[in-house]
């Protein structure tokens, strides 16, 4: 959820105060209420004082700390808040005085609230990072999609606390899901594994929190202790914060993180989702000591869920935690459960995505496994495995996994209505159509496209405006409103970005070079560039200005944003307005490709299908049936058709019959 009136508040704050102090004092008071009100924060922190307020302060001035808390369980956090411009980039220097006061006693944490959006300086994230006493920050985006409705806030009457959106309530599907695995499982007993199968867009993670919250309930009496693992750090941050903004309020909750820096061994061009422990809300470690000292200064008489989330590529820090204390964990969540799968030759030490299954690795009572896309090898990759001495790890084993205790697959959430069908729309565009005036502008313009670059975005424009040769394209019948929004996949970052900086300017050539008046005709097209190199106030922006409704133009033409990347939004984006998915190059992740298409299943106001538009340029001369045998031109088809069979299984037997035949399925 994004709320506008934080943006409101913010310039509130800056056009009633007479000075930067005046407005830094504003945004201190909407700071102590963020702590006391937002979940995941009110969770760790008893009472917040401003600095002037705080009783320890015995008249010492302030030289940098504006806020100070209580840490249940002992401590102080020590908060500065940043009242900056957005396009302020954070300095060592704007720093220096917080760090410096904060190594002083009685402090044992920091924190840095600031309303920048673009990255801090090497400098800043350096000194943040390396401090001897640990240092976490809340960004812009945080405080715009908190769980707090800034709508009630009072700045007038600072001493009222503002409200908090409603939570959640669970859907019948997911009381479904929630009650099938509580009764299926049986806890320290042969019957204490399990799948949960649920398609993209149907709830996993929000269904996950119930059926822990439930488990204390029946099975563990008022207390339980959780360990929720998931493939990437930027997964473990969008699931912490929905279970702490959904969770019960009457139920007690304390979280604490797991994982490595994910800018660590990246490959520059990989554009995996950049996140830093230290912008997780729960404590954070790379440690399985710290992890031990944390889980220590839990109350031995907490109330509740005790939540560790963790990566898989850490669970050795898990298990260390485990060893010290010897605990046993009431219920492990396994998320994207399909990672878990894989082979491990003779020999070699056990992937981290398989010691997961290991009770001697990680003793727990019980054990959930959570996917869309079940892994299951087929029989020829058993057997191959078993010939060169290596252990497969296949989803159909009920030893490791245990039986399917609910499954809701994407035909019955669709029948459900659940959410939106799709249609797949492969537009083959000929080289030839592509004028030599488009090519002339955009080398005007000191940039190069290749003829098959321009082909298949001007298929994507005619896919976005549903038109074919100034009418209405055969096959989108009653839907024939033009496409709003869509996400690009392009194959590289390099690629993305041109992607986003040549749309616009080709669209506008090709409509100058239409000669007929239909409609469809005067759709344009906003194109932005978005990576995971970008922090997460930039995604945020950018994924608000997709959700936004376009306007139209100047001139009063319809408009279409497209959002350009070439992975990092392929999971964890709730856009639910989304129109279509445009795959631009080949996907060899199968994952990838589900979780992408994922995207447009959701359901919105007024939305009749999501598109997976699919764009084929045919080479000048070569006729569509021709091109049609090129399998490299053509593996986007297949690869995409390939991966979605295992999301939808009414695919599964068109695909079969189009492999043998060499035609398309009949829902393309």
């Amino acid at each position: 959820m994004v709320d506008e009136e934080l943006d409101a508040l913010l310039t509130q704050f800056r056009g009633l105060a007479d000075s930067k102090r005046m407005a830094g004092n504003y945004l201190e008071q909407l700071a102590r209420h963020y702590l006391t009100v937002e979940p995941l924060w009110a969770d760790q922190l008893g009472a917040v004082w401003l600095w002037r307020d705080w009783p320890g302060r015995d008249g010492r001035p302030d030289t940098g700390i504006d806020l100070v808390a209580e840490v249940r369980g002992g401590g102080l956090l020590a908060v500065q808040v940043k009242f900056f411009r957005e396009e302020h980039r954070m300095q060592k220097g704007d720093l220096d005085s917080f760090f410096e006061a904060l190594g002083r006693e009685p402090f044992t944490e920091g924190l840095v609230i600031d309303t920048t959006t673009v990255p801090w300086s090497a400098n800043a994230i350096e000194a943040l990072k390396n401090r001897s006493k640990p240092v976490r920050r809340i960004s812009l985006d945080e405080l715009r999609h908190s769980a707090i409705d800034w709508s009630t806030y009072e700045l007038l009457k600072p001493e009222v606390a503002p409200e908090r959106h409603p939570v959640k309530t669970l859907r019948s599907h997911q009381h479904e899901a929630v009650r099938a695995v509580l009764d299926g499982l049986v806890p320290n007993s042969p019957q204490n594994r399990g799948k949960l199968i649920m398609a993209c867009g149907t709830g996993k993670t929000f269904t996950a929190l119930k059926l822990a919250e439930r488990w204390v309930i029946e099975r563990t009496g008022g207390a339980a202790s959780v360990l929720f693992m998931v493939p990437s750090l930027a997964l473990l941050q969008q699931s912490l914060e929905e279970w702490s903004r959904e969770r019960d309020p009457e139920l007690g909750f304390r979280a604490f993180a797991v994982g490595s820096d994910t800018n660590i061994g990246r490959r520059k061009n990989d554009d995996l989702t950049s996140v830093m422990l230290e912008d997780l809300g729960a404590p954070a470690t790379t440690d399985g000591k710290k992890l031990a000292a944390l889980l220590g200064d839990v109350d031995e008489e907490h109330e509740g869920l005790t939540v560790v989330f963790s990566t898989y590529q850490s669970i050795d820090a898990v298990a260390e935690a485990q060893k010290i204390r010897g605990d046993t964990f009431d219920l492990v969540i396994c998320d994207e459960a399909h990672r878990t799968t894989g082979v491990t030759l003779a020999g070699d030490d056990e992937s981290h995505f398989v010691k997961v299954h290991d009770d001697a690795v990680i003793p727990a009572a019980a054990r959930v496994y959570m996917t869309a896309t079940p892994r299951i090898f087929a029989p020829e990759v058993k057997n191959a495995a078993s010939q060169r001495s290596a252990e497969l790890v296949s989803m159909d084993d009920e030893d490791l996994y245990g039986p399917v205790l609910y499954r809701i697959g994407f035909d019955e959430a669709v029948r459900k209505g659940l959410l939106t069908d799709y249609k797949v729309v492969v537009l083959g565009i000929s080289e030839d159509e592509i004028v030599e005036s488009l090519q002339q502008e955009l080398a005007h313009e000191g940039r190069e496209l290749a003829v098959t670059d321009v082909a298949k975005l001007i298929g994507c424009w005619n896919a976005l405006a549903k038109r074919n040769a100034g009418s209405i394209a055969e096959g989108f019948g009653a839907d024939a409103a033009p496409m709003r929004r869509a996400v690009a996949f392009a194959k590289d970052i390099k690629t993305s970005e041109g992607v986003a900086s040549d749309f616009t300017a080709l669209v506008e050539g090709h409509l100058s070079n239409i000669e007929n008046d239909d409609d469809t005709d005067d759709l344009t097209v906003e194109a932005e560039h978005v990576d995971g190199t970008m922090n997460a106030t930039q995604r945020g922006e950018l994924l608000d200005w997709l959700k936004a409704a376009p306007e139209q133009d100047q001139f009063g033409r319809p408009v279409a944003r497209v959002l350009t990347n070439a992975r990092c939004l392929s999971e964890g984006v709730d856009v639910p307005s989304l129109d279509a998915v445009l795959f631009l190059s080949p996907r060899k992740s199968q994952v990838d490709v589900v979780q992408a298409v994922g995207r447009v299943m959701r359901r919105a106001e007024g939305k009749r299908l999501g598109y997976i538009v699919l764009p084929i340029a045919i080479p000048a001369g070569v006729s569509p049936e021709e091109a049609l045998n090129d399998n490299e031109r053509y593996k986007v088809v297949w690869q995409v058709l390939q991966a979605l069979r295992a999301h939808d299984e009414r695919l599964d037997t068109a695909i079969n019959q189009a492999a043998y035949t060499g035609k398309l399925p009949s829902r393309c």
